[in-house]
């Protein structure tokens, strides 16, 4: 399940932007902060979107980790920026479950074509899916999606940083505040339950007995 072998198993985020309210920092800060923590959007989207198992909610504690993440970017002391931002969106996500509010939203804005350039993407000829074949995908990453909510969170939480956004251990480590070896348990056991959902009997006893990548 490493990105780029398949379909995407939740939506691409559209690109974030914003509007520094506060008098705060400098230029340097916030082009700091677009260079080491905007590109982990996407991946920020997909962990808060498996936590969460709610596709709206995540949209809104992805925006929440991310202001968050703003404010306290002078708390950033190096390491993996990514990890550190996952921190994030992991607290803003049982926060959010936990029922509470206060989630602060931010600019959205989409980029869109000019006309000329809208005219000729048009008139080029689809190199997409047919139908058919869209028809079986979707329904391979629903399949996918579903069989990874259904494991309990702390192995579904394990899966999806390791096998979907690739962190290592040492990341995940960080990310949880758990000992690599309980990661490491986690995602074996993780691997376990999921290959149970997706696998036939015999495969999924193969999967069982591998030892953790």
């Amino acid at each position: 399940m490493k990105q780029g072998t398949g379909p995407a198993l939740v939506k691409t985020s559209a690109p974030f932007s914003f509007t520094r309210r506060s008098p705060t920092g400098d230029g340097a800060r916030v082009e700091n902060f677009r260079q080491l923590i905007l590109p982990h959007l996407d991946g920020a989207y997909n962990l808060a979107r498996f936590l969460t198992r709610d596709s709206v909610l995540s949209e809104d504690v992805v925006q929440d980790a991310v202001l968050r993440a703003f404010r306290a970017f002078d708390q950033f002391r190096g390491g993996s920026p990514r990890a550190w931002l996952f921190a994030i969106v992991r607290n803003c996500s049982r926060t959010a479950l936990s029922g509470a509010s206060g989630m602060v939203s931010l600019v959205v804005h989409e980029s869109s074509l000019g006309e000329d350039a809208a005219t000729q993407a048009r008139e080029q000829p689809d190199p997409g899916p047919t139908p058919e074949e869209q028809v079986l995908r979707n329904d391979d990453v629903a399949r996918v999606r579903s069989a990874i909510e259904a494991i309990p969170e702390p192995f579904r939480e394990a899966v999806v940083l390791r096998d979907l956004e690739e962190l290592s251990y040492a990341e995940i480590a960080e990310v949880t505040g758990a000992p690599i070896g309980t990661v490491m348990s986690r995602l074996s056991r993780g691997r376990t339950m999921l290959a149970r959902e997706l696998l036939p009997p015999d495969k999924a006893d193969n999967e069982q007995s591998r030892s953790v990548k």
